[in-house]
């Protein structure tokens, strides 16, 4: 996927969750913009960090710009919390995403299903009327190789999993995917630290026949693309960067 109007910029500060500021690199113009995560990031958007903002002008719109990616070392991450969905359904329909345990072929798939409590991010169903769920998170937290999610608590996350849970004992063929918003991985885990409880209901997920997975992507300042996939280890250390 690739972003219309990307522009180079340098981080100045993050005013809130949704807002910050940055310095455009060709003008040097101070603009305002639209952050594309609510997740905290710190990691990456500190002062004098490579930015890249796509321009975005509306009447409708507060901001004429969002922060859609940061540069950390070499390597870019993309922070853009809506691509992660959109990757995953492309990926699961042309197969560069394989949902292990299906015997059909998917030929029917729908994004934002209500089940239960919960709106899960796919539905899917096959030609031997399989039918499942694969709901997506975006991994952006990264350090010596390893990338882990979330980089804040996630309520909502937590409701997924249990809700997966619940339609994998119904007989659905449930998925919990980690979209890697950047290349350079090993492996992905749960941040325990950050959030106990997650990993908990992701082991317990586990156990119960929800499998989990994760796809690393080709990342720069304006294009995204799924790569391969990569280990996810439950187990795996991750040391925060940020703590």
């Amino acid at each position: 996927m690739k972003y219309s109007a990307i522009h180079l910029a340098i981080f100045i500060e993050r005013s809130n969750r949704f807002i910050a500021r940055c310095r455009l690199f060709d003008s040097g113009e101070e603009i305002v913009t639209h952050v594309k995560n609510t997740g905290r990031s710190k990691e990456l958007l500190v002062p004098n960090a490579l930015v890249a903002v796509n321009h975005q002008p509306s009447e409708k719109r507060k901001t004429a710009y969002d922060l859609i990616a940061a540069k950390k070392g070499e390597m870019w991450i993309n922070i853009d919390s809506q691509i992660p969905n959109a990757l995953a359904a492309e990926g699961v329909l042309s197969g560069k995403i394989t949902l292990p345990g299906l015997k059909g072929t998917i030929n029917y798939l729908k994004r934002e299903y209500t089940f239960e409590r919960s709106k899960f991010d796919i539905y899917f169903e096959t030609d031997l009327q399989e039918k499942g769920f694969v709901e997506v998170k975006g991994l952006t937290l990264e350090n010596y190789g390893i990338g882990a999610f979330p980089d804040a608590p996630t309520l909502r996350g937590l409701k997924h999993v249990e809700e997966l849970r619940l339609a994998q004992a119904m007989g659905y063929h449930c998925y919990l995917l980690f979209i890697v918003q950047f290349p350079n991985i090993q492996a992905a885990t749960i941040h325990r630290v950050m959030q106990p409880k997650l990993y908990e209901a992701v082991e317990m997920a586990e156990g119960d026949g929800v499998q989990v997975l994760a796809y690393n992507c080709d990342v720069d300042q304006e294009t995204i693309s799924i790569k391969q996939a990569v280990p996810f280890d439950l187990e795996q250390a991750f040391i925060d960067p940020n703590l």
